[in-house]
């Protein structure tokens, strides 16, 4: 596969076409098809949307074609309103662009509406994609003639311009991008960070998309106006803000991420243009040039100068000429996108940004004074004393790595940019969960789950010995911690790749996956006991998990369950029988004692009951889909055991449970049991297991009160007086 290609796994539903993009509708708004032939949409309270306005135009009917085209069509079967014809951000096979159509893409990933930073055009002369919403200028142009009944479409995995007028279709191959994988589907996306993209599904048996990041514009990194974001200066993928010798006049807007750009310490006011100055850039270019700009400005004074008068001036870039001394072009800035080091572009090449900053007085005279100080004896002293303090801290940091790279047992220790190498710079997400993202990697022959934490809680020190000692737990069904990085403010935790994700894609019914059968939901709550009961009992200090939920519960291959994130969790001494925390853990998964805040591993065996029974009713704690008084799985399972209607909680979509309903039923026993409000009536995971594997029964005369909180508050609230409750960890499984 070529170099400049990726592919990795996304969530199957994607949107390829919106109406409403930048006026989003809420629950239960409704799309209608009016008798009068229009397609209405209404949001909740009855006002006016969207509508195709096609009222009146003898509308017969409508479809969704193969290729994805949304069609009203009139009596004679021909077209009255199609999708085609409004595009998006999303470009189909056979999709027309005429002269003038613009893609235009999301603002964000998470955010739907339509971005006025970037789009997509074709003109007569050419394909054009434009950057800025206050001066919009070109990035990227191909340029080839238009003529009067072309226009650019997908066919057959590639960009091609196509004669309309012509009996046959024989495109004009543009851009060849051929897709490396077979696919019935395949689309472009204008992007929110300005690339195009392709995209293709794969057949595989979950029917995941897999994005093909092939740059269809072949631009380097620097290239994108947005690469180090406005005002930030682009070198090799680097990104840094502009700086000057007697004053910082501009700072980065997040430190931990500097391709978000750079802003501006004192804000440019037009009232104040008596203290506008120009910070001059050597050797930086910008994206865009265009010799009609101001090309009467030849020289490079008269370039500055028109820019400093000009308030709506906020950078002049000024381009010399070959060997022509003084001579050049001039582009006067309205909204400063990135600039980049050392680029040319065809024959021109510029030679310096000026770009504006407002000076207060205050400022100037402090710029006067900036030689005088530089000289004192205070910043030599200033110097000496950060030289000493940098060395020591370095001495420490090195010593920290010594120590903990000798320590029996402790877990692959991982650089940073090795991990970023194994993750394609944690390019293949696979979601997200407590404290960090989880990204799929390869460390030779073996696939892992790298977890980056946001934010590092703990100091390295602690961080490694707490790594020390979940790494040291090792259970078959648990997962296993490979290796970690805690480099710099870097924290990553490498773990074992368990293929089928989370436990909540296989338990709720929906028609990409089969139910499971009997045998398999066994197999996993059994697996999940064994795993919370060893890390109950069987480790050197107890360990609460805390926060289990399907989430928090990964599948392999054959669908073998095993617990995660018990990074979360809190470490008990043998001889502590509780600990005091702050609340923690998921709705609808807590225990009645959370209120008061003591906490054992009863919390654990509690949301194993919860969980036991969404594995065996197929359906969410809390599903709001479902009619009121079914909307909590654990009150419905309340009024199903008091009316002796167990057989009523078995999921409906699973004939093979109910061939089974003796022995599902008996496992809905052992959930209620978990699910005792006292904690004191709760089993032990060891029990539990000993319960499913047929060793034990279930304890008769249950509570079915699930709710009740007065064990809970009557027990009063036990503090520690040998010592304070240890931290809360930051490490997480990946989800």
């Amino acid at each position: 596969m070529p170099n400049n290609q990726l592919v990795w796994i996304l969530d199957p539903i994607v949107v390829v076409w919106s109406a409403n993009r930048d006026r989003q509708v809420q629950l239960n708004a409704t799309l209608s098809f009016t008798s009068g032939g229009d397609l209405v949409l209404r949001d909740t309270d009855n006002s006016l949307v969207w509508s195709t306005n096609t009222s009146g135009q003898s509308v017969a009917g409508m479809t969704i074609t193969e290729l994805g085209n949304l069609v009203l069509f009139n009596q004679n079967n021909r077209s009255v309103w199609q999708s085609f014809d409004h595009l998006t951000d999303t470009l189909l096979p056979r999709q027309p662009v005429l002269d003038g159509m613009i893609l235009r893409p999301n603002s964000s990933f998470a955010d739907w509406t339509t971005s006025n930073q970037f789009y997509f055009t074709v003109l007569s002369d050419g394909l054009y994609a434009f950057a800025g919403s206050a001066q919009p200028l070109s990035y990227y142009a191909f340029a080839t003639s238009i003529g009067n009944n072309s226009y650019f479409t997908l066919v057959n995995g590639s960009l091609a311009m196509v004669d309309a007028s012509s009996s046959t279709l024989k495109p004009q191959l543009l851009l060849d991008f051929k897709l490396p994988l077979a696919s019935p589907f395949q689309c472009i996306r204008f992007e929110y960070d300005g690339h195009l993209r392709a995209y293709e599904w794969v057949a595989d048996e979950q029917l995941q998309l897999s994005l093909v990041a092939h740059d269809l514009f072949q631009l380097e990194y620097c290239n994108y106006p947005t690469a180090c974001g406005g005002y930030g200066i682009c070198s090799r993928g680097q990104c840094s803000c502009p700086t000057a010798p007697d004053a910082a006049y501009f700072r980065q807007i997040d430190y931990r991420t500097p391709n978000l750009g750079c802003a501006l310490e004192s804000p440019i006011s037009c009232e104040s243009m008596q203290y506008h100055q120009l910070m001059a850039i050597p050797n930086v270019s910008y994206f865009y040039y265009n010799s009609s700009i101001e090309a009467e400005l030849g020289d490079e004074e008269s370039c500055k100068r028109s820019c400093l008068t000009t308030c709506s001036c906020k950078a002049a870039m000024f381009c010399s000429y070959g060997n022509v001394h003084g001579g050049g072009g001039c582009s006067l800035v309205t909204e400063v996108l990135s600039l980049q080091v050392d680029q040319f572009k065809e024959v021109y090449h510029f030679d310096s940004a000026y770009l504006k900053i407002q000076v207060t007085r205050s400022a100037k005279h402090r710029a006067l004074l900036a030689p005088l100080l530089a000289g004192s004896i205070a910043f030599f002293i200033l110097l000496i004393f950060a030289l000493v303090i940098i060395r020591k801290r370095q001495q420490q940091e090195k010593d920290d790595e010594d120590e903990f790279a000798n320590i029996p047992g402790m877990p692959t220790r991982f650089t940073f940019e090795k991990l970023k190498v194994a993750t394609k710079e944690f390019s293949y997400k696979l979601g997200e969960g407590g404290f960090g993202s989880v990204f799929k990697g390869q460390l030779g022959n073996e696939t892992v789950a790298v977890k980056q934490l946001d934010r590092a809680g703990q100091g390295k020190k602690e961080f490694l010995a707490e790594v020390q000692i979940i790494g040291c737990v090792q259970h078959i069904s648990l997962v296993k911690l490979i290796g970690f990085c805690a480099e710099k403010s870097h924290r990553l935790l490498v773990y074992e790749y368990m293929s089928r994700g989370s436990l909540e894609k296989w338990i709720y019914y929906n028609k990409k996956n089969a139910p499971l059968d009997w045998c398999t939901r066994h197999r996993i709550f059994t697996d999940i006991a064994k795993g919370l009961s060893y890390l109950h009992e069987d480790c050197r200090q107890r360990i609460v998990h805390l926060d289990i939920k399907p989430q928090n519960i990964l599948l392999d291959d054959s669908f073998n369950a095993k617990v995660s994130d018990f990074g979360l969790s809190k470490l008990i001494d043998r001889d502590e029988s509780q600990v005091v925390t702050r609340m923690r853990g998921t709705p609808g998964y807590m225990a009645p004692e959370w209120l008061t805040s003591q906490i054992t591993e009863k919390v654990d065996v509690y949301s194993f009951g919860v969980v036991v029974m969404e594995i065996i009713s197929g359906r969410k704690n809390l599903d709001y889909s479902q009619p009121e008084g079914s909307v909590q799985l654990i009150t419905l399972l309340q009024e199903k055991a008091e009316n002796g209607q167990l057989e009523d909680m078995i999921d409906e979509n699973s004939d093979d449970m109910h061939l089974h309903k003796e022995e599902v039923v008996e496992v809905m026993k052992l959930a209620m049991w978990c699910l005792q409000s006292d904690k004191n009536r709760r089993p032990a995971m060891p029990l539990v297991v000993k319960v499913i594997e047929g060793e034990r029964d279930v304890e008769a005369n249950l509570d079915y009160n699930f709710f009740d909180l007065s064990p809970a508050i009557s027990v009063p609230v036990i503090r520690s007086s040998s010592s304070t409750p240890p931290a809360a960890s930051i490490l997480s499984a990946p989800r």
